[in-house]
């Protein structure tokens, strides 16, 4: 089975929205990774459920939204409305784990959970088998375009190792992905591959897709 692709749509050029969502669609694209931002979380600002919505109606690609607030509990809500399929919050965030946990489950969407590039494996431990998606951050979450931290790899090899015991989450990286690491990642057994600025600055995106698809 190859790896899934999902290009985080921070990276696209927001006055063509319309056509950059048809050329990810055509371009074989799994999924499509929506970066919300607060400003408080992380250092930049991006959007909120009202441009979820729209991309939500203007293309059938799953959406996993990724929540990069402090307070992820409070939104969760509008997001799952919006039309949100996974939502993914940080551990790291303020809100308790099992709260957001609950609340995304109660909206019948999926769960996911994001880990910044310090943190480590083990304060998941106690929630590892409510996830459907774990997000392994190659960065740290703010700016998209940022060069992939190696130091992040025995973490991914931790989770893959975990996943093995029985566990059912996908796991997927985000953050600096591109032609250098992919191939490394995928031999590695990394389900998803998120990439931003080496997707939607290709001048062939279908062959680029194609690329990341055949690493295996």
């Amino acid at each position: 089975m190859s790896v899934k692709i999902s290009p985080s749509i921070i990276a696209a050029d927001f006055t063509r929205l319309r056509e950059e969502l048809k050329s990810t669609e055509e371009a074989g694209a799994d999924m499509l990774h929506l970066d919300v931002m607060d400003g408080v979380f992380v250092p930049n600002i991006t959007f909120g459920p009202m441009i979820v919505e729209a991309i939500d109606r203007m293309t059938d690609l799953p959406l996993d939204t990724h929540l990069m607030l402090i307070e992820p509990h409070r939104y969760v809500e509008n997001f799952a409305r919006a039309g949100s399929d996974i939502i993914t919050f940080h551990i790291e965030s303020r809100s308790k784990p099992r709260v957001v946990i609950k609340m995304i489950k109660e909206l019948g969407k999926k769960v996911g959970v994001s880990l910044n590039p310090r943190t480590p494996v083990r304060v998941l431990y106690p929630y590892m088998d409510e996830f459907d998606l774990i997000l392994v951050m190659g960065v740290n979450p703010g700016f998209y375009g940022q060069k992939f931290i190696p130091s992040v790899l025995p973490k991914i090899e931790r989770l893959l190792e975990i996943k093995k015991t029985g566990f059912k989450f996908q796991l997927s990286v985000d953050g600096g992905v591109n032609s250098e690491n992919a191939r490394r990642l995928v031999d590695m057994g990394v389900d998803i591959l998120v990439t931003g600025k080496y997707f939607y600055s290709s001048k062939d995106r279908k062959a680029l897709v194609a690329h990341l698809k055949n690493q295996v």
